[in-house]
């Protein structure tokens, strides 16, 4: 009886053990965690920007039929705001810009020194948006101090005023993290005529000045 007994005993127990494994494969499988994709955030133009910026300028003058450019290293900083509708972008901007533009030429016996120790602008500004890029033209006013300064047979005359002058130019820039972005602009300024008389004579000029720079903008 006892063996009896035993057997099925030894079988009640396979019995329940097989069912436990048919139970436990006929529960669903967890799928695996998949980590959350990174979705940058929508850049955003809107809003209050200013930054530094640093670059070069040349530009074409004439004085009395002789040619020359007034080369040299730009730096200052601009400061403005923003419009932004969907891919479109309006908006306004000033900056000041120090210079060491000159040239100093000497012909006949008549040496000519010009400078544009600083400028300044204020210019509008309308735009395409793709994403974190912007392509913009610009266009304003602007106030340049251009210095001529004339000496011949030991006497110098000189004419250094803030003359009101125009600019026009375009640029990219790149919103390359959240509330800093990156510039490259062309500018081209023209300052007008200057003049000055020196024994009679009237000497005229006028620079032409092209201008390329870096900046770097925070967005508030």
């Amino acid at each position: 009886m006892t063996k009896y007994l035993r057997c099925a005993l030894l079988g009640a127990t396979a019995l329940a053990v097989g069912s436990s494994y048919a139970y436990a494969a006929d529960l669903p499988v967890k799928a695996p965690a998949v980590a959350p994709v990174y979705a940058p955030p929508v850049a955003t133009w809107t809003g209050f920007y200013l930054g530094p910026n640093v670059g070069w300028g040349w530009a074409d003058v004439d004085v009395g039929g002789v040619s020359s450019n007034l080369n040299g290293i730009i730096g200052g900083g601009q400061i403005g705001y923003n419009w932004q509708t969907g891919n479109f972008l309006i908006g306004i901007e000033g900056d000041f810009q120090g210079s060491s533009q000159a040239v100093n030429d000497t012909a006949a016996g008549v040496t000519v020194d010009q400078r544009l120790p600083w400028f300044a602008t204020l210019r509008g500004r309308i735009g395409y948006v793709a994403g974190p890029l912007l392509v913009y033209f610009t266009g304003g006013g602007a106030w340049a101090n251009y210095r001529l300064e004339v000496s011949q047979a030991g006497t110098t005359v000189s004419d250094d005023a803030t003359k009101t002058a125009w600019t026009i130019g375009g640029g990219v820039e790149w919103m390359f993290a959240p509330k800093w972005s990156a510039k490259a602009e062309y500018l081209y300024l023209d300052t007008g005529d200057r003049s000055v008389n020196l024994f009679g004579n009237t000497f005229t000029a006028r620079a032409r000045d092209n201008i390329v720079r870096v900046g770097l903008n925070y967005h508030f």
